[in-house]
């Protein structure tokens, strides 16, 4: 179990400081878009990929993916765009977000899988 826990802190660390990177680089709320939908389409390759070797999930899927995805701060920019008054782009990048991200973890298990055939 201990070995687990430090497996998801090191990877939290390392997806949290890519989160802050791209979000210094591109910018909110886009950024957490782009997190978002490329944090899905990895987590859909891993759950095939990680398969026979689950030892490595605390640390990829747990860790790093739930350190660098980020639905909490997509719900915060998606608030912060409806208090501002931007009702329609707040609906809009709220359902872009969740369908394309649906899409790129269907994506990402099916290039994983056939990768594997």
């Amino acid at each position: 179990m201990f070995l687990a826990m430090l497996q998801v802190a090191i990877g939290g660390a390392v997806g949290s400081v890519l989160r802050f990177l791209t979000v210094s680089t591109v910018g909110a709320p886009w950024a957490t878009f782009i997190v978002n939908v490329l944090g899905s389409a990895v987590m859909g390759a891993l759950f095939i990929l990680l398969n026979s070797r689950m030892q490595y999930a605390p640390l990829l899927m747990t860790g790093v993916l739930g350190g660098f995805t980020t639905f909490s701060a997509f719900s915060l920019d998606t608030l912060k765009l409806w208090q501002s008054g931007e009702i329609v782009q707040a609906a809009l990048y709220a359902a872009a977000s969740v369908v394309l991200s649906l899409l790129a973890v269907a994506l990402g298990a099916a290039l994983a899988q056939r990768g594997l055939a």
